[in-house]
Parts: C-alpha cells; sequence; structure tokens
C-alpha cells in the first residue's frame, strides 16, 4: 500500500509541478487570459499562482512539509476554481463548457488536497521520514 501512496503522490504533485512550469513558461498568454476574468494585477497573479503550484506540488511528490504544501495547493485552488472557471458567467457555449469541466475538474483536486490532511504525517517514503 505503501507504493500506491507514493505513486499517487508521483502523480498528483506531479500535475501542479508541471502547471506551475506552464505558468512561467506561458506568462503572457496566461496572464492575458487572467485580465480576460477581471483579476487584477494579471501578470503578477500569473506568478504568485505559478509558486504557489510549484510549491505545493513539489511538497505533495517530495513528502516535505505536506501541510504546507496542501494550504498552498487549497490557496490557489479556491480563488482559481471560482475566478478563473466561473463557468455560469459565460455567454459563450463553448466557452462555459470549456470552464464547467475545469471548475468540476478544480473541485476534485481541492477535495483530494483535502483528504491529504487527513493522512497521518510525515508520510512514509518521503524526505521528513
Amino acid at each position: 500500500m505503501n507504493y500506491l501512496f507514493l505513486i499517487g503522490r508521483i502523480i498528483y504533485g506531479g500535475f501542479f509541478i508541471m502547471n506551475g512550469i506552464r505558468h512561467f513558461a506561458s506568462l503572457e498568454q496566461m496572464a492575458q487570459y487572467t485580465a480576460s476574468r477581471g483579476v487584477p494585477l494579471p501578470e503578477l497573479a500569473v506568478i504568485v499562482t505559478g509558486l504557489l503550484l510549484l510549491a505545493g506540488g513539489l511538497s505533495v511528490l517530495l513528502g516535505a512539509w505536506p501541510g504546507w504544501g496542501v494550504l498552498c495547493l487549497v490557496v490557489f485552488l479556491v480563488p482559481v476554481t471560482f475566478i478563473m472557471h466561473g463557468f455560469w458567467a459565460d455567454t459563450d457555449a463553448q466557452m462555459r463548457a470549456m470552464n464547467q469541466i475545469q471548475f468540476y475538474k478544480n473541485l476534485a483536486l481541492l477535495g483530494a488536497a483535502l483528504m491529504l490532511l487527513e493522512i497521518p504525517r510525515p508520510w512514509r517514503m518521503s524526505l521528513k521520514r
């Protein structure tokens, strides 16, 4: 079972790490989209959220300070889910469908993050062990 938890951590943490990297690799495009959703200081918002994703993802992947890492993911997921993927405000059907998918995906990721908080720490096979 420890190996299944480790594989899950690699997949879950890796997902956030890759998205954090994408925030920096596509900073200009992401800032434009962020601005279109009415977020003030969109470039700064993309940088801060990219850092939250990297910190949270690395923490989960490595098992180092997982409480803080999960907190980073929650701080990212809650506002982004409701601000960036508020599908109920979209008038374009295609955009509404895309944001609805992203909204529910983020809710599932948030649920998984919250469940990680209930797993006793330190986690097995982690740097903090």
